[in-house]
């Protein structure tokens, strides 16, 4: 158990689950969640190129991340009985005075069988809902801190 598992911040429980991530090589190698999954990193193409085979990016992890969050909330506002769709858009762009890149996305829920009016409002319930959302539009606690060495 770690110092996160029972901290509680303001209008919050204690954490339910803690996933713990590691990455000591950048874009360009390998990133693993511990006890999990570890895979293969790469710049993402630009221009005509493409990402080594075998390997993903932040982009497309955030989208992954995002799209399987948004889906779990979705399906949770419409009922279990309507069948839910989520495709998830993160786009890299190069920030002004090359100060850097900043990410930008676009989510689009399908609700089968639902109107419209009534499928914007779900979708608005899910984005409301999905802690990704959240945090991705900034009302979620994050911080980074500098340590003397890894854990």
């Amino acid at each position: 158990m770690n110092d996160r598992e029972t901290t509680e911040t303001p209008g919050h429980g204690p954490a339910l689950y803690t996933a713990v991530a590691r990455n000591s090589t950048g874009v360009n190698g390998e990133s693993t969640a511990e006890g999990g999954l570890t895979v293969a990193v790469a710049s993402p193409p630009t221009g005509a190129g493409s990402a080594p085979a075998g390997t993903t990016n932040p982009e497309e992890l955030l989208a992954l991340s995002w799209a399987t969050c948004l889906n779990a909330a979705a399906r949770v506002v419409a009922g279990a009985s309507v069948e839910v769709s989520a495709r998830v858009e993160i786009s890299l762009h190069a920030r002004g005075a090359g100060d850097g890149y900043e990410f930008s996305g676009r989510a689009e829920l399908f609700f089968a069988g639902i109107e419209e009016p009534q499928a914007e409002a779900l979708a608005a319930a899910a984005h409301a809902r999905c802690p990704v959302s959240r945090m991705l539009a900034g009302t979620s606690r994050v911080e980074v801190a500098a340590v003397g060495a890894p854990r």
